[in-house]
């Protein structure tokens, strides 16, 4: 499943990864957290790190295995695939190769060994968000809370429509959700049925403490959010759409 926004700061990485704690620990997945964004969120929010520089495109190239760059989290049953800066010329490399599939490819194969692959998503519409919609069985969408949400998600649903033929289903979230600002109640009365996450401190200091918020502080709003979205999550893969 990609999680996956046209917009940088609607809380891509943290869904991302606090998805990914969720299908492992919480529910016993053997799950792979796959981070394409070159800024390397995903790893940092783990405490780890690329070994080296480069790799992540060998993968793509077909040059490097993607289980040598695989790395074990803190947590049972979490790994990480990590970018590094080889990320940026990712869409150049894809378009060189002429795999329109070679994401798809590669998740098929790391499928055997994980039940669950999460991917984090660059903000970008080019060839690389477009083999992540060729291979995902799931796009998750974060939204900020303003009266263009749905106008937001209109646009993305266009962008992965316009990329294959029979396109994943797709949830979006309200992100950082503050229901004190009437922006945000106006937004999440207008979309009832859409999943939120909560605007909260907790979810800062996951940064900061370079965990999840599951772990972190387990009872917090925040958490049990997090804890229902995978559950949706889960529940739309089960209807397959």
């Amino acid at each position: 499943m990609a999680v996956y926004s046209v917009k940088g700061g609607v809380g891509k990485t943290t869904f991302a990864a606090n998805l990914a704690w969720c299908a492992a620990c919480r529910d016993g997945y053997e799950t792979l957290l796959w981070d394409l964004d070159a800024a390397g969120g995903s790893a940092f929010l783990y405490g780890l790190e690329p070994q080296e520089s480069r790799l992540a495109e060998e993968v793509f190239a077909r040059e490097r295995p993607a289980s040598r760059l695989i790395q074990r989290t803190a947590f049972e049953s979490l790994s990480i695939l990590p970018a590094d800066e080889s990320i940026r010329a990712l869409d150049a490399q894809l378009a060189r190769i002429g795999k329109r599939r070679r994401l798809a490819r590669l998740t098929e194969e790391l499928a055997g060994d994980y039940a669950r692959i999460i991917l984090d998503c660059p903000p970008v519409m080019n060839e690389l968000s477009a083999q992540v919609v060729r291979a995902a069985d799931l796009v998750i969408v974060p939204l900020p809370p303003s009266p263009l949400s749905s106008r937001a998600f209109d646009l993305v649903v266009r962008e992965i429509a316009g990329n294959t033929k029979r396109h994943p289903p797709i949830l979006p979230v309200l992100s950082m959700l503050d229901m004190r600002r009437a922006l945000h109640k106006q937004a999440y009365e207008a979309n009832p049925s859409w999943p939120a996450v909560p605007y909260a401190s907790v979810v800062e200091q996951g940064a900061v403490h370079r965990q999840p918020v599951g772990a972190l502080a387990p009872q917090s709003p925040a958490a049990q959010a997090f804890a229902r979205l995978w559950d949706a999550i889960e529940r739309k893969l089960g209807q397959g759409g």
